[in-house]
């Protein structure tokens, strides 16, 4: 059975949609700033920037809808409502429609919003909405009920591996031949005081604060840590033989994506990438790939001194001399880490760049690690016509890695 993409949406730092987003990543923009809340001053703040979202959602959803929804329902249900769009709002049974969408942390607003209330004002002002729309499942629930999809809707928590799992996950869903469509992907809002606190806290954040817009610069000698950003990813998948019947225009093919762990440490990643690596190649098995095959990554590339390192051994393992011959993208650089969200949106950077054949560019790369040798992409690269198989990393707190991979649609 192939699995096909049919239709792709994103909010990001960059846009407030996928064409937006791709333009402006593809003219080597970037989508950092610098965060003028009054709280980054208030609670001294140590890191002052963040990847926010182009679009505020405020501005694509009703007052209602924002009202009763979380900041990261919100980016999800803009993104969902795209990528059905784009896939011309197929009609399907609502029993056969499955949603997968993930988030890391969740409804970090509503939660620490209502608890202010509840120290300042007391509980019979904290809102009846607060548990449904501080669920980690919420976005995946909104994007269900707006889509009337009652194939099941779950929610993958794995960190910053969380949407890459649930693309994975979607895999399964439609094999089992009980489910014809999945709205697959991620989102994250957790641009708030306390979680950029702690991560500043962790020393997990770059602190270039005069200089936001080159503080994501993965691979680079002086990179000092990742920057957070905000938004969210969806893709449309279906059987290709249904993409077919309904003369729906088709992406690329999804042909693998796997899962593994590190057990190795809560927040570093294995020195050795040996569970990363495991997840290439089990990823490259379901598609029924090579190494070899291999022409574009979107890695994950964080930014961080040690994760990138990581990151590399792992992807030396799987490809060896081969990796000298993959055009690498780490495109945070531009958008900032999107944390649960991020894989989202890097699977449909790997959608994109297979449909157009051009691999996006990677930004603020200005003195390359010469522990990490890869050929990565500085400027848009034409790739090769023909069949081209690609990959999307993410790796997540915990020690969870998930990969997923594309084929080009001839």
């Amino acid at each position: 059975m192939k699995i096909v993409v049919t239709g792709l949406g994103a909010t990001t730092p960059l846009g407030g949609d996928v064409r937006s987003t791709w333009n402006a990543l593809l003219a080597g923009k970037s989508g950092i700033s610098t965060l003028e809340q009054p709280w980054v001053a208030q609670y001294e703040i140590p890191v002052t920037f963040a990847g926010q979202a182009k679009v505020p959602a405020s501005e694509v959803l009703t007052p209602q809808e924002c009202k009763r929804l979380d900041p990261s329902s919100q980016f999800a249900l803009i993104a969902a409502r795209e990528a059905w769009a784009d896939a011309g709002a197929p009609s399907v049974e609502p029993e056969r429609l499955a949603v997968e969408f993930s988030t890391g942390i969740g409804g970090v607003w509503t939660l620490l919003d209502a608890f202010d209330t509840l120290k300042e004002r007391g509980p019979r002002r904290v809102l009846p909405m607060t548990v449904p729309m501080l669920m980690p499942n919420g976005p995946a629930a909104a994007i269900g009920m707006d889509l009337a999809a009652r194939g099941g809707v779950r929610t993958s928590v794995s960190a910053c591996a969380s949407s890459t799992e649930a693309i994975a996950n979607a895999i399964t869903r439609l094999q089992s031949g009980d489910i014809d469509i999945v709205v697959a992907g991620g989102c994250e809002a957790a641009i708030h005081p306390l979680p950029i606190a702690a991560f500043a806290a962790m020393h997990a954040t770059s602190r270039r604060n005069d200089e936001p817009e080159l503080a994501s610069r993965p691979y680079d000698v002086a990179r000092d840590g990742f920057v957070m950003g905000e938004g969210g990813g969806a893709m449309v998948l279906e059987t290709e033989e249904h993409a077919l019947a309904r003369g729906a225009k088709i992406y690329a093919y999804l042909v693998g994506g796997a899962v593994t762990s590190d057990a190795y440490h809560i927040t570093a990643p294995d020195p050795e990438g040996s569970g990363a690596a495991r997840a290439v190649l089990a990823a490259l098995k379901q598609a029924e790939a090579k190494p070899e095959d291999v022409l574009h990554i979107n890695a994950h590339a964080t930014s961080t001194p040690v994760g990138d390192i990581a990151e590399y051994t792992a992807l030396k393992r799987v490809f060896g001399d081969h990796l000298g011959k993959i055009a690498v993208s780490a495109t945070k650089a531009s958008t900032g880490h999107l944390l649960g969200g991020a894989g989202a949106i890097e699977a449909v950077f790997t959608v994109l760049a297979l449909k157009e054949r051009i691999a996006p560019p990677t930004i603020n790369l200005d003195n390359q690690d010469p522990e990490i040798p890869l050929d990565v992409v500085t400027s848009p690269r034409k790739l090769p016509d023909g069949p081209i198989l690609a990959i999307s990393n993410s790796f997540g707190f915990g020690g969870h890695n998930a990969v997923v991979a594309f084929r080009s649609y001839e």
